[in-house]
């Protein structure tokens, strides 16, 4: 089986933390004494793994020149969840009475981008991150360290025709809002707080028509500047919590009756 990269000490840090068995072997920067790398081989140790010492330059080769902070783990590959997933994520957060909260990304290609969309929505308390297979970012090592641990806690749903994606999504009865700049609706207008997919497109062309023609609603964010829009991970955060304040608010609403 084909093996993929994680470096970064954090992104190594919660991969071992939290699915060790499958990591086929680390490798670390020969000479290097502090302690979140030994944290990082206490774990590696105790899970049986294979542990090589390396010089930098050689971890620096490995992966390609990107910032491995010293530490890069073999990851064996892992096929990425459908939709029956999908599913079984949104009903357990209405057997935990939340509503359930999905980010959909529209053929979002920087893997810098995923992995800051991911870390978000581990933030978030999202239920899935949805993405297409074709024409986007997967689980790259890129990615991986971008999220910084959070690949190995959002579930990540990669589908083959998001349109049909998002008509499952309306069957289990989430409502669909897809972000766009010339939206008529503020998203500060808007309600995030029932059971929502919130459908953000990709950097420059933003939602592809098929996808905006399957939103339930169209928002916007306010842009006050001269930029004409805001980066996708950047705009994911603001709309991720601002459906996080309003689920607070009808939450102490709630407590608060009698």
């Amino acid at each position: 089986m084909a093996a993929d990269l994680v470096y970064g000490l954090h992104a190594v840090l919660s991969l071992l933390g939290r699915r060790p068995d499958a990591v086929a072997s680390l490798t670390v920067q020969a000479g290097r004494h502090d302690a979140r790398l030994a944290e990082i081989l206490a774990l590696a140790r105790s899970s049986g793994i294979d542990i090589r010492e390396q010089p930098a330059r050689a971890l620096t080769a490995l992966t390609g020149g990107a910032a491995h902070q010293g530490v890069v783990a073999q990851v064996r590959a892992s096929e990425p969840l459908g939709e029956c997933a999908l599913s079984e994520r949104i009903g357990r957060a209405r057997a935990a009475q939340r509503s359930p909260l999905v980010l959909v990304l529209d053929g979002v290609s920087d893997p810098h981008n995923l992995g800051a969309c991911l870390r978000t929505a581990d933030a978030a308390g999202v239920d899935a991150v949805v993405a297409p297979r074709d024409r986007a970012a997967g689980l790259t090592a890129g990615a991986r360290k971008a999220a910084a641990g959070a690949a190995e806690t959002v579930p990540f749903v990669q589908v083959t025709n998001l349109a049909r994606c998002l008509e499952q999504l309306k069957a289990l009865e989430l409502w669909i809002i897809g972000a766009a700049a010339d939206a008529p609706t503020s998203a500060y207008e808007a309600d995030f707080s029932a059971p929502t997919a919130l459908v953000l497109g990709g950097e420059g062309r933003g939602l592809r028509r098929l996808t905006r023609e399957g939103c339930d609603s169209l928002v916007r964010l306010p842009l006050l500047g001269t930029v004409g829009s805001l980066n996708v991970s950047v705009a994911t955060g603001v709309l991720l919590y601002e459906a996080l304040r309003q689920r607070a608010v009808k939450l102490a609403a709630r407590q608060q009756s009698p």
